[in-house]
């Protein structure tokens, strides 16, 4: 897409402190990061969200992903690692580029990407599994 901020940089348009890069993708650090070393997994091609990108792409993102983390767990000595990857405004997505977050964790590093557990009783689970099986997964 010609306006879109995360084709500039896949494609090497607009320079960025990359970290790997192959045919089908950029790794780069990330310009506002959570933590030392984050850095996002971007497809040289163009697609807005997990639901555009073809399984075989996103496959490939994953192996990126585990080299690339591998790496900086040797480097940069975390503790452990998050890979996220939003969907949505609502998710927090916000380059409609598909890109699978790779963030470095360290102890006490403020960060929380975690949740709330809600406690549905085993009735809900079970009439959201059936929404979910009932037709199409």
């Amino acid at each position: 897409m010609d306006n879109c901020i995360f084709c500039k940089i896949a494609s090497g348009e607009i320079p960025s402190n990359t970290l790997y890069e192959d045919e089908g993708f950029r790794v780069i650090l990330d310009n506002g990061p959570a933590t030392k070393g984050h850095a996002l997994v971007l497809p040289k091609e163009h697609y807005a969200n997990l639901f555009e990108i073809p399984e075989d792409v996103l496959a490939k993102a994953a192996v990126v992903a585990k080299r690339v983390a591998g790496t900086m767990k040797d480097k940069l000595s975390c503790d452990g690692l998050n890979l996220v990857q939003n969907n949505g405004e609502t998710a927090g997505q916000t380059v409609m580029h598909f890109h699978l977050h790779i963030i470095p964790r360290y102890r006490d590093d403020g960060q929380s990407i975690l949740w709330k557990p809600t406690s549905p009783t085993s009735e809900e689970l079970a009439a959201i599994r059936d929404t979910i099986t009932g037709e199409g997964c």
